[in-house]
């Protein structure tokens, strides 16, 4: 292993350490880090410390069940904002934040900024994805949990979506005089 590498893997483990995030190495070089989010629950974070490049990968969302090409649009209008990191699709259409870096960037507090981007990015457009791209299901989720008196507090972001009359239920008759 090159000296530039070993320096950098013991960066990105002090980094983790001293975020007190729940981390573990997957290899001696790979890391996954779990960033807590207010609209998403959690990033789940990939660090690769490579012979020349630090990596980093996220997954934000899996593939849209309608709407792919505004998703699709919107990520790459949002890429233009991002620092460092751009939003791509795997094989299989789900969404991820990538980026990368070299070794000699990686620094404490270069650490602690892109692990700071990658949960603004992920958080930040969790619920604009979750409604381009899953509108429908959002609204099913709304009726399912309204026909049966189920919590529907972490709906509250999807409002908008939430039906006007609950399922089963007899729409408003104008009051009687």
């Amino acid at each position: 292993m090159k000296p530039e590498q070993e320096r950098a893997l013991a960066v990105v483990t002090a980094a983790l350490d001293d975020t007190g995030l729940d981390w573990h190495a997957e290899t001696p070089t790979r890391f996954t880090v779990e960033l807590p989010g207010e609209h998403k629950q959690k990033t789940v974070t990939t660090l690769n410390v490579g012979e020349h490049t630090l990596q980093v990968s996220a997954f934000v969302v899996r593939h849209p069940d309608e709407n792919a090409p505004a998703v699709h649009r919107w990520l790459l209008e949002r890429n233009a904002k991002l620092v460092g990191l751009a939003f791509t699709v795997d094989s299989a259409g789900d969404v991820y934040l990538v980026g990368r870096m070299p070794l000699a960037s990686v620094t404490a507090e270069e650490m602690d900024a892109l692990l700071g981007r990658v949960l603004d990015a992920s958080d930040g457009s969790f619920n604009t994805l979750l409604e381009l791209g899953f509108a429908g299901a959002i609204r099913a989720e709304w009726e399912w949990r309204l026909s049966r008196g189920e919590p529907t507090a972490n709906l509250a972001a999807f409002e908008h979506l939430r039906p006007k009359d609950p399922p089963g239920a007899e729409p408003d008759a104008p009051a009687s005089e």
